[in-house]
């Protein structure tokens, strides 16, 4: 057993669906979340900057000494987490692998549709993991890469903006008929009801329970599930507009959100390469707490 926490992280509020799944599938582990809301999107910069984000975001999280890290951005997974993961010194997973796992599955061998961001796109990660599963698999993919920052912005299944775009975005893959839409990125759970409506005949898909269960099976399969018998905690650090995310982000995680710390440049940078210990961390965040750039949230119970 062991009850050190889960770290998970995103380039914004997408990978909280991730966190959803992980509270409904292993509600006894506390878990760590960093959204890089500054620098949202990933999808649409460079391989090289995606890799120095998804570094550094890791970085940081292994100064809370977590026993498992998820890269909950399809983004990242695509095209950072083969260079990461001999960096991290513990379990990291992606979402891509599960997330084409459950779309073969569900597919049966007929074809498969991945809404992605252009870099996820561009990497063609999923069409290699689909076809290392199921050689013979038609896949297409679309890039939406307006979907991430309209979807950050608060817009639902429900938006008129929204729905017009991601109609046009699905007007090829309506033509091509697929048995699978697979949503390859952790924002778009939020529109799949927008989805299912304009493709009602292909089941949807998306990664967020599927990586929850493998982790699961990750964590059983090491003995390293907590033996807590309390719910696990949830903090949430970000790298801008903390007050935003926890309003925004109750629609993602499914339930308010109780705390979420701003973490300032100068904290996040500081002494990246040496991983400080959480309890330095948490000092150094109190100390700055009455400075205008370091802000803590917390709307208590």
């Amino acid at each position: 057993m062991d009850s050190k926490p889960i770290a998970v992280f995103d380039s914004g509020l997408g990978g909280l669906t991730v966190v959803r799944a992980l509270r409904r599938h292993l509600p006894h582990e506390s878990l760590i979340y960093f959204g890089d809301t500054a620098r949202v999107p990933y999808g649409i910069k460079s391989s090289e900057t995606v890799v120095a984000f998804a570094e550094q975001d890791c970085n940081f999280l292994l100064r809370f000494n977590p026993k498992l890290v998820i890269a909950a951005c399809n983004t990242v997974s695509a095209l950072a987490l083969e260079e990461l993961t001999p960096k991290v010194p513990v379990p990291l997973v992606g979402v891509v692998g599960p997330g084409a796992s459950e779309a073969v599955r569900q597919a049966g061998g007929r074809s498969i549709a991945v809404l992605a961001t252009e870099a996820t796109v561009a990497s063609q990660a999923y069409i290699r993991a689909i076809h290392h599963l199921a050689p013979r698999t038609p896949v297409t993919q679309q890039r939406c890469p307006s979907l991430v920052s309209l979807i950050e912005e608060g817009r639902t299944s429900s938006d008129k903006i929204l729905l017009m775009i991601l109609d046009e975005y699905l007007d090829g893959v309506r033509q091509l008929d697929p048995a699978v839409v697979l949503l390859g990125c952790t924002h778009y759970p939020l529109v799949a009801e927008a989805v299912g409506k304009l493709m009602p005949l292909a089941r949807i898909v998306d990664s967020a329970d599927a990586t929850a269960r493998v982790v699961r099976e990750l964590l059983a399969n090491r003995d390293a599930l907590s033996a807590s018998v309390e719910p696990g905690r949830l903090r949430c650090y970000v790298s801008d507009n903390p007050q935003r995310f926890r309003e925004v982000g109750g629609s993602f995680l499914g339930e308010p959100i109780r705390e979420v710390t701003w973490i300032t440049p100068e904290q996040f940078f500081h002494e990246q390469s040496v991983f400080k210990p959480v309890r330095e961390l948490e000092d150094a965040i109190a100390r700055g707490s009455d400075r205008p750039e370091a802000v803590h949230i917390s709307s208590g119970r």
